[in-house]
């Protein structure tokens, strides 16, 4: 990611080894996870060899090298650079499959936070929606299949598209949850599906056969 940081943010850096920046429309220091709490442990600080790498002749370029403790962009992705620029200039389509990982990889980033969450804290009032299916694996599952039957019924009864999306969007989040709980990450179940491009489906369930066996 990239922020700006003053004199201030960069001793408050030093000393509490959390990346910490300045915010220009506020006026004031934010350390990066204060409300999220996905902070940027800092190693080490580092300046380029002879000082000339400047955005302008006022402004120094410093690099934070630290190991995050969640995503670093706000989207939940690892990083803020994820948009393709040659991507986008060549297919609208995989600028679209971009926002999609995007998509999903923010929602597991949520999912898996809820569950850290319940792991280390103990909560009082009543627990979000994501943390009652986390805390409650007969209602997770009685919610999968509901869902997956609520599915198959808009095909069944003919309903509109956006219908099925809305449907599938249930499926996927209640399956994530369970995934979470499985700690299976997306890009396990992504690279899965990879694998099995190259594949006709009856050899893929042969395999599957052979390894219960």
């Amino acid at each position: 990611m990239q922020g700006f940081a003053n004199r201030d943010a960069l001793a408050t850096t030093i000393s509490s080894r959390k990346a910490t920046f300045y915010s220009r429309s506020r006026s004031s220091l934010w350390t990066k996870g204060e409300t999220s709490n996905n902070f940027i442990n800092v190693y080490d600080i580092f300046l380029d060899c002879d000082h000339d790498s400047v955005m302008t002749t006022l402004l120094l370029q410093i690099i934070y090298l630290g190991k995050p403790d969640g995503p670093t962009c706000h989207t939940g992705s690892e990083t803020c650079y994820y948009t393709s620029v040659l991507d986008s200039l060549e297919t609208e389509q995989a600028a679209g499959s971009r926002l999609a990982s995007t998509t999903l990889y923010s929602l597991e980033s949520t999912v898996f936070q809820r569950r850290a969450e319940i792991e280390t804290t103990t909560e009082s009032g009543k627990p979000s929606w994501t943390k009652r299916l986390l805390l409650n694996q007969d209602l997770l599952c009685s919610k999968i299949r509901e869902e997956a039957d609520e599915l198959c019924r808009t095909l069944e009864d003919n309903e509109d598209k956006g219908r099925a999306a809305s449907e599938m969007g249930d499926v996927l989040y209640h399956a994530m949850v369970l995934l979470a709980l499985k700690d299976v990450k997306m890009e396990d179940v992504l690279d899965v599906l990879r694998r099995r491009f190259s594949q006709s489906g009856i050899e893929e369930k042969g395999s599957r056969g052979k390894q219960k066996s």
